[in-house]
């Protein structure tokens, strides 16, 4: 799959480096497993000529379409056609984690639920596969994955010095696989895998599977705003494609090591780009095709870019959004700060506004169209090291509605899994509460038969959205990977591989392969058995981030510091008794209610369970008597009326879930949330809101819905 990687709000910049060609297909099923970083690409291997390659639907960032992606269609079954396993056997596999790797213990008073035999009903349900998914599994048991698991973190070298052996190295890498430092007391924090090797991911992505026979396979299915329109490349035309856009760039003087900002909608031109940057060894750092011009401007001042790839417009929904006035609005605002962008390649996107009706500056704007098809279709690789830079990317400061999945209706996303016959939908939980408000007849009236697995990623997800996400969208038999990773880690770190065992609805499970996951108290010490605490990872993995951009020492502050030694993630995480991690939220999102330590995300997970509540956001506001308070945002079922009855019955759902003292204060009535276009709820407006500081709401041109800040505001009385 080439990924086309989702930019994010504000906070960091990252470098990332060639090396996470590392981290390959080592998921959840047959032709079933997401490529597990950000950035690579899980297409490095050529594919079997014979078979044809599911789909997988990345989820979909409101800007101009969704890429549909052909999956490598890679089995790594080993063969093995496990027995029937009934639940009390299966269980006692389970059992055998007690020693491997986090203390899990005997799973007891537990519904046990067989995928497509049953409904996930209850709090304590467990799910397990069915005996068919299992078969298919690349890691088919917990014997297979504790096999794995044990040699990737005792020989993490060997473990994936293996792996990468599948991709294309031009030149090996030295006798040394990994060099570390995680602990601020010996000196620089320092994390490095496959120094000397020399690679590309771009040849990697594209020239082999095309020497192996699959040139006239189809490498990427686009879907546009519009429903009937799409379009269709093959690997060998998108190498041709990338071959001329890459040939451009070198003719403008993009070299190995310079910067590409690239400010494009989902088109196809954007893995395009992408891919041309990484042919040529250029550093490319994709922004969300509606920033604002300020956020643009702010990239851009940050890595100094040699040329900016945008679109003149793109729809979203009903809406036309101008792209490249906001570029031309961030270009202004670089010169007055003495950063000059020399050429502005702009797509022209004729569906959302033609040529003639956009605002040009001749000398520096370059249309996409008139120059690029000129060039040859053919541009020679150049070969890095796997740590020289890949792409810049920055984290999310917070998750907005994607405009895409509901336009025209509710129903797109189901639309386009029945066109395409995609077998893997990832989402985020927002997106999944906001269709569950929308009603099931949304879900039900499509088919999604060729559904395998649900994912779900960027925020814990309650276990109410679990089932429903299971019961209505999987039809009861689609295991969901809630996976837990961020966009500093470069791929899963804690995540279910549902054909090993058992899921629990809202737990992110065990860690992935080379990850290793502890729970530690406020001084650092690692917690064991069942606990709650401060997550953090020690030993390094290929995929992590190697540094602030230009900030090296910000870097080591903010994730090495608090803990040194360790990777800190800034999350909490509890682990119950039989080992299972749960994502607590981020440890800023703790508030501390008369010396009650209360996660934000459990008191969410109370509210939405109530079956009113079609979602939930919480922030501590100051109380004169008990240090903090909590302050909810409650968004209701479609067609539920605001009441106080009902307020006083949400506030004793939580009360009932979780105790006295962790009852909202105030339930804020919210139409909406505040939310980014990538989908994170944006919780400094929300504390704003509560704490009434209205002239300090900040930026919210990034919102998907600016609009829902004045409703918020006026209701706040309510």
């Amino acid at each position: 799959m080439i990924m086309a990687c989702q930019p994010h709000v504000d906070g960091h910049y990252y470098y990332y480096y060639n090396n996470n060609v590392c981290l390959s297909n080592l998921g959840v099923g047959g032709g079933a497993s997401r490529g597990s970083t950000v950035g690579a690409s899980s297409y490095s291997k050529p594919l079997n000529k014979s078979s044809s390659p599911p789909l997988k639907l990345i989820r979909q960032s409101g800007g101009g379409g969704a890429v549909v992606m052909a999956s490598s269609g890679c089995n790594n079954n080993n063969g093995n056609n496990s027995k029937k396993m009934k639940t009390e056997s299966f269980l006692r596999h389970v059992e055998s984690l007690a020693s491997f790797p986090s203390g899990a213990g005997k799973i007891s008073r537990l519904n046990a639920v067989i995928l497509g035999e049953a409904l996930s009903s209850e709090e304590n349900d467990i799910v397990l596969p069915s005996d068919d998914f299992s078969r298919q599994a690349l890691v088919p048991s917990p014997q297979k994955y504790l096999e794995m698991y044990k040699r990737s973190v005792e020989d993490p070298a060997g473990f994936w010095a293996d792996i990468a052996s599948e991709f294309y190295w031009k030149e090996k890498w030295g006798q040394r696989v990994c060099s570390e430092n995680l602990d601020v007391r010996k000196g620089n924090v320092k994390i490095e895998w496959f120094k000397g090797g020399i690679t590309n991911i771009c040849y990697n992505c594209l020239d082999r599977n095309i020497e192996a026979g699959l040139g006239d396979k189809v490498a990427i299915y686009w879907e546009a705003n519009d429903p009937g329109v799409d379009a269709t490349l093959t690997y060998s035309q998108l190498l041709q494609q990338v071959c001329q856009l890459a040939n451009y760039l070198k003719d403008i003087g993009v070299k190995k090591g310079d910067a590409v900002i690239i400010y494009l909608p989902m088109l196809m031109e954007l893995p395009i780009a992408m891919l041309a940057c990484a042919r040529i060894g250029a550093v490319h750092s994709v922004v969300f095709a509606g920033f604002s011009s300020e956020s643009l401007a702010q990239r851009i001042m940050d890595c100094k870019p040699k040329v900016v790839i945008t679109s003149n417009a793109v729809k979203r929904g009903p809406k036309a959004i101008h792209l490249k006035d906001i570029v031309d609005a961030a270009l202004d605002e670089c010169a007055k700060s003495g950063i000059s962008v020399d050429v502005c390649l702009t797509y022209e996107n004729q569906s959302a506004m033609t040529r003639e009706n956009t605002k040009w500056q001749d000398g520096r704007d370059i249309w996409w169209q008139d120059v690029v098809p000129k060039y040859p279709t053919k541009c020679e690789v150049e070969w890095v090291d796997a740590e020289d830079p890949l792409f810049l990317l920055y984290t999310s400061g917070s998750t907005g509605k994607p405009k895409a999945p509901t336009y025209p209706d509710s129903g797109r996303s189901w639309d386009i899994v029945d066109k395409y016959k995609v077998t893997i939908f990832y989402t985020a939980p927002t997106l999944v509460r906001s269709l569950m408000r929308d009603g099931n007849e949304y879900v039900t009236r499509y088919s999604r038969k060729s559904l395998r697995v649900l994912g779900s990623v960027g925020e814990p997800i309650n276990p109410s959205a679990w089932r429903w996400f299971f019961n209505v969208v999987g039809d009861s038999r689609c295991p969901i990977s809630d996976t837990w990773w961020q966009t500093e880690t470069g791929g899963f770190m804690i995540t279910p591989l549902p054909g090993a065992w058992p899921q629990k609805p809202g737990s992110a499970t065990f860690p992935f392969f080379g990850v290793q996951p502890v729970i530690v108290d406020e001084k650092g010490v690692e917690i064991e058995g069942e606990c709650s605490g401060y997550l953090c990872i020690k030993s390094s993995w290929p995929g992590a981030f190697r540094t602030l951009y230009g900030d090296h020492e910000r870097y080591e502050t903010t994730y090495f510091k608090p803990f040194p030694g360790y990777y800190f993630t800034g999350d909490g995480c509890s682990r119950d008794k039989d080992g299972y991690h749960w994502l607590t939220g981020r440890v800023d999102d703790v508030i501390n209610v008369s010396g009650h330590r209360i996660g934000t995300a459990e008191v969410e997970s109370a509210l939405v369970s109530h079956p009113q509540c079609a979602e939930a956001a919480v922030v501590g506001v100051e109380h004169e008597v008990k240090g903090q308070g909590i302050y909810a945002f409650v968004t209701l079922v479609e067609g539920v009326p605001y009441s106080e009855e009902l307020r006083k019955s949400l506030v004793l759902a939580v009360r009932k879930q979780i105790g006295a003292f962790a009852a909202p204060d105030k339930i804020h009535w919210a139409p909406g949330l505040p939310k980014t276009r990538s989908g994170k709820i944006m919780r400094r407006i929300l504390r704003k809101i509560a704490s009434r500081q209205l002239d300090e709401l900040g930026d919210t041109s990034t919102l998907a819905d600016p609009g829902v800040v004045d409703q918020l505001i006026a209701l706040a009385d309510c």
